[in-house]
């Protein structure tokens, strides 16, 4: 179980960039989508039909990973550049286990490693 509260998720559809809000130094756990450019253009050539229901399976499989991870907290900022952020956002107010669970979005632009920590550290410390 985590000792902080607060966790922001700079993400796209290929990786979240996950950090956790500390006094200390913060450090990024990444995820990775398993549906890559590679398994698109591997997918493609069978069938459109087959890329797509590839890409949705691996879609869910990659929110379901983030979804355990966001239970450990009470406060989230999804932040990125792309919907990928808001589709997670969907997905976890569909379930009711997310209800207690402060969750908000936030659009950026591409961010380096340190404008993500900045970025976060800002918005949770004018939380408390």
């Amino acid at each position: 179980m985590t000792t902080t509260n607060s966790l922001g998720i700079f993400m796209d559809h290929a990786s979240a960039h996950l950090m956790e809000f500390t006094a200390d130094p913060i450090e990024t756990t990444t995820i990775n989508s398993a549906f890559t450019n590679i398994e698109k253009t591997d997918t493609l050539g069978k069938s459109e039909h087959t890329m797509h229901n590839t890409e949705n399976h691996d879609q869910l499989a990659y929110n379901k990973k983030l979804s355990e991870v966001v239970r450990n907290y009470t406060d989230v900022l999804l932040f990125g550049p792309t919907d990928a952020k808001t589709e997670l956002f969907n997905f976890l107010r569909e379930d009711h286990r997310f209800d207690n669970i402060k969750i908000q979005v936030q659009p950026t632009d591409k961010l380096t490693e340190n404008q993500q920590h900045a970025f976060v550290k800002h918005h949770f410390s004018h939380l408390y």
